[in-house]
């Protein structure tokens, strides 16, 4: 089945009856002051007597903490549903207010939302926007000589990306990284799994010409092209190095500081997407996974939660996640064999109520944000460089013992999910809801959550409590589901596969095996990369891994550095086991 990225854009016209994409319409008395606010108001979808329209609002005044959005249909158009805004209608009127997660706007700050509508004769555009009572205006505006576009023309894509293929793991070869691969040859016993595909990691602007003398992006592709031979090639790029990256994880924190948001843009994915770009490359199926960590942040490490930190209130309050995550999945997006798939934390992360729709609600705000479409997502990615079981087969979560539920096990503790596969289905199941593509692709992350060896359960844990049922029975080994650095005990998961289940494009290795999450100390580094107690052994823990043990291996380098003794671990405790 082929799935076709097609722009949702109409004619750009202003005329009664017109539909598509529009900025609100400036007046002659304008002039070139700049504009207080700016909407963009592009209507996706219509069929005759409904649509749905996503709109963008930018806040070129004083920042606000909360906004409301207001417009007049000339039409009989009626809003029957919204997401990412409360969206109410009296007569022709028509308010969006912002949400409890998205009332900041910044100057120059955007919020994005969604809605579905009713109407019949015409659509018309509406003509003036105000946000918080002010008109909003565009600076320069169109040319009013411009001829009109013929609104019959069919809608295009001015960047002129190709067809996309369902699922890009199919019928294909997956790029074997050489730099990993080596590694992973000189550990004994390491010639079993490298020739295993891994991700490549662009965690810095330096990555893309090659950092520390190491391959650089074109040098990876230029591998890709020499691996594919005649056959379909993949290569796993992860895009990581945002503004303020990992507020809540000091290990993996990056180069880039909380407000360098244009840096981001033209240092880092402007050059990423030029690459990408090049004809050279047209022939390989480029995915990439956006952000590991990030948005998840800005739902349950911020204030109003006992996991707050400051560095997450900052990232939430100036939005830069998510016009980071919006202009990268515009960039990329617009390279027809690039495949964009967005990272959606893990089941032990987002898996209890209060986390799992607000989520998906932010991942659909940013995948509106800075000029992305929903059609710019092809899919997610979950359990990225994490430790989750793929299936937990010796209890599920409607087992109960002497009538306890299993969710009010200490383990499980009310999260409505016990294993990444279950998790992974089901939130693919809620994006689609919310209007991302019927056909959206998942991928899990299985380098390191095999579990295997001597300490996998062969059953059921015992029925004394539901306790000891869970934890005699569950493959994850973790002292907490929230401990994430280094873990030991942890092994190899299922090999790299292509659509192992339903709605779920491949198993991957997106984390290299054996490269660390972060040292167990601190360690002096160029990169930016700090010291997180998570990953010390002696850490006895915080209010985001239920106060426990760190569960950490001991002497551990920085993140993203060769740790022998952790990859000597995975490989003994594999599942399946290795041969």
């Amino acid at each position: 089945m082929t799935r076709t990225r097609t722009a949702m854009l109409a004619a750009l016209t202003l005329v009664a009856g017109a539909s598509g994409t529009a900025l609100a319409a400036h007046s002659a008395s304008a002039g070139a002051a700049a504009a207080a606010c700016t909407v963009d108001y592009q209507v996706q979808n219509d069929w005759g007597s409904g649509f749905t329209a996503a709109v963008t609002v930018t806040n070129n005044g004083a920042a606000t903490s909360n906004w409301s959005l207001g417009w007049t249909y000339a039409g009989s158009q009626k809003v029957t549903n919204s997401w990412n805004a409360k969206v109410t209608q009296s007569g022709a009127a028509v308010t969006a207010a912002n949400e409890s997660y998205n009332g900041t706007l910044s100057t120059g700050g955007s919020a994005s939302f969604g809605f579905q509508g009713t109407y019949s004769g015409s659509n018309a555009i509406p003509a003036t926007f105000t946000l918080n009572g002010v008109t909003c205006n565009v600076d320069g505006g169109t040319d009013p000589t411009d001829p009109p576009t013929d609104p019959t023309d069919p809608p295009t894509d001015p960047t002129g990306p190709g067809d996309r293929v369902d699922n890009p793991y199919d019928g294909a070869q997956v790029y074997v990284n050489p730099e990993w691969s080596a590694n992973a040859a000189a550990e004994p016993g390491g010639d079993r799994i490298a020739d295993e595909p891994t991700g490549v990691w662009l965690d810095r602007i330096a990555a893309i010409e090659g950092a520390n003398g190491g391959m650089g992006l074109r040098d990876h592709l230029d591998a890709a092209l020499e691996q594919k031979g005649s056959g379909e090639m993949v290569v796993q790029l992860v895009i990581y190095n945002l503004p303020g990256r990992d507020c809540a994880a000091l290990a993996s924190n990056g180069e880039l500081g909380p407000t360098e948001i244009d840096r981001y843009k033209t240092e880092y994915i402007d050059p990423i997407a030029e690459i990408l770009g090049d004809s050279k490359y047209a022939d390989l199926r480029i995915v990439t996974t956006v952000e590991i960590d990030s948005l998840p942040n800005l739902i349950t490490n911020v204030s109003g939660r006992p996991t707050v930190t400051e560095n997450c209130d900052v990232m939430k309050a100036n939005g830069n996640y998510q016009k980071g995550v919006g202009y990268a999945l515009n960039k990329l997006g617009d390279v027809g064999n690039v495949y964009n798939y967005v990272d959606a934390g893990h089941h032990g992360w987002l898996g209890w109520d209060s986390n799992f729709g607000p989520s998906a609600d932010m991942f659909k705000t940013a995948a509106t944000t800075e000029g992305a479409t929903l059609d710019d997502v092809h899919g997610f990615i979950v359990n990225t460089a994490n430790y989750s079981a793929l299936k937990e087969e010796n209890f599920k979560i409607t087992d109960s013992v002497n009538g306890t539920s299993v969710r009010q096990s200490k383990w499980v503790d009310w999260n409505q999910y016990t294993d990444e596969l279950s998790y992974a289905q089901a939130m693919r199941d809620k994006l689609v809801s919310i209007g991302f593509d019927q056909n959206l692709g998942m991928l899990i992350d299985t380098s390191r959550n095999g579990w295997g060896g001597a300490a996998r359960p062969a059953g059921p844990g015992a029925t004394t409590d539901v306790n000891t049922y869970v934890d005699g029975g569950r493959y994850d080994r973790r002292i907490h589901l929230g401990n994430w650095c280094n873990q030991s005990g942890a092994g190899l998961g299922e090999r790299p596969q292509a659509s192992p289940a339903a709605g779920i494009d491949a198993y991957v290795w997106m984390k290299p095996p054996g490269e660390s999450d972060g040292s167990s100390k601190l360690i002096d580094n160029p990169d930016g990369k700090g010291f997180d107690r998570m990953c010390d052994p002696t850490y006895t823990g915080n209010e985001r891994n239920g106060n426990n043990m760190s569960g950490a291996l001991p002497d551990a380098p920085i993140s993203g550095a060769w740790f022998s003794a952790q990859f000597q671990e995975l490989m003994k405790n594999a599942y399946p086991p290795l041969s």
